[in-house]
């Protein structure tokens, strides 16, 4: 999902499914959110990151918000106590959000 704010397509997201039979990988670049959904009774996730982990640096938006509307694949999913904590993407201020990506050094 496009979590910067500036952007003509903020709070669009896309939806994608990666399986063992199709041998999909998935990009999020900077300034996207992201999400996912098991549907097997085990899964494999590996992240591949740009930069070292920052526990400071992470945050995130509430996987059910009516507003941005995303067509889960479940009805009743099991979702972590943080993760239902998370506040909507409405309730972020723009200090919440990726600031937009500057010239690179």
């Amino acid at each position: 999902m496009d979590v910067r704010p500036d952007s003509p397509t903020f709070g669009c997201w896309e939806g994608v499914r990666l399986n063992h039979h199709n041998c999909r990988q998935l990009l999020v670049p900077a300034g996207f959110a992201h999400g996912f959904c098991v549907l097997s009774a085990t899964a494999l996730f590996l992240y591949k990151c740009s930069d070292y982990y920052a526990p400071d640096d992470e945050g995130g938006v509430l996987w059910s918000d009516p507003a941005i509307g995303i067509q889960w694949p479940v009805s009743d999913p099991l979702v972590s106590p943080k993760d239902q904590a998370l506040p909507r993407l409405a309730q972020l201020g723009r200090t919440s959000l990726p600031a937009p990506a500057g010239p690179q050094d």
